[in-house]
């Protein structure tokens, strides 16, 4: 009998998905396997998730996800082609739809760009749909992936820009972190206050906008009053083009995805 769902490759994003799923209860124990080359990650793997397979070698699957790096894809494609199964999400970065389906056969496949904060349940992913994937396949695309974050649907030549925007964002955020928290001990905070406040303030900053669904633009003007503190360092901000460096991180990061993906 097919087992439910199998992920293919035992790291830390396969891991939060199998993670995130058994919490959700969307999958029992039983019914997911984890497949995995080393020994060690093995016995790691079978402590975390108690009536979990893990395994070394690909069994036939309803679902299948690819989450091995991308210079494993091709063989651990070939292993799941020939295992079998019913459906094909990869979440290998900068490899096609094109590569994934001439080593997968006729399987229908999804290809995600999903991100770390998945590791958290909050990650943020794009799917596209291959030439065999039908609704169904998108649907059960988007279940996995929802199980540690949210996802949107889009065609697969927007995904290299997904990749600039929220593949590569997390690095971003956390380089911001970096900064606000060095900026707080210059002017006198201890760092461990610095760090909590800062932390706290893109936390709070992040939910502010998702819970209230408000424009950006209309929340900063709402705690900018004319000639006060906030005003004096977003001058600072918009002269050194903070907004205007944003963008060309994410164009960057984006034809970096573009040439990675040719390569594939």
């Amino acid at each position: 009998m097919a087992t439910r769902l199998a992920v293919v490759g035992g790291g830390r994003m396969g891991e939060a998905l199998v993670g995130g799923l058994l919490a959700r209860r969307w999958a029992e124990p039983g019914e997911v396997s984890i497949v995995e080359a080393r020994a060690g990650r093995r016995d790691e793997l079978e402590a975390r998730f108690p009536g979990v397979t893990v395994v070394e070698a690909p069994p036939r699957a309803e679902g299948v996800v690819v989450a091995v790096k991308p210079g494993d894809v091709g063989a651990a494609c070939g292993e799941i082609a020939a295992a079998g199964a019913d459906r094909v999400l990869s979440i290998a970065a900068g490899v096609p739809l094109a590569t994934l389906e001439a080593a997968l056969g006729p399987l229908p496949v999804v290809r995600a760009m999903p991100n770390t904060p998945a590791l958290v349940g909050a990650g943020a992913a794009a799917i596209a749909a291959g030439a065999r994937a039908g609704e169904d396949d998108l649907v059960w695309a988007e279940q996995v992936l929802g199980a540690v974050g949210d996802v949107v649907r889009v065609p697969e030549a927007l995904l290299d820009a997904v990749t600039g925007l929220s593949g590569s964002g997390p690095a971003y955020v956390f380089l911001i972190a970096e900064a606000l928290i060095d900026a707080g001990v210059v002017v006198g905070l201890p760092h461990d206050v610095s760090r909590r406040l800062a932390l706290q303030t893109l936390l709070g900053a992040a939910r502010l906008l998702t819970e209230t669904g408000d424009d950006p633009q209309h929340l900063r003007a709402g705690v900018t009053s004319p000639g006060g503190t906030t005003a004096a360092g977003l001058r600072v901000l918009e002269a050194g083009r903070l907004r205007s460096v944003l963008v060309e991180a994410v164009a960057a990061a984006t034809e970096r995805s573009r040439e990675l993906g040719r390569g594939a």
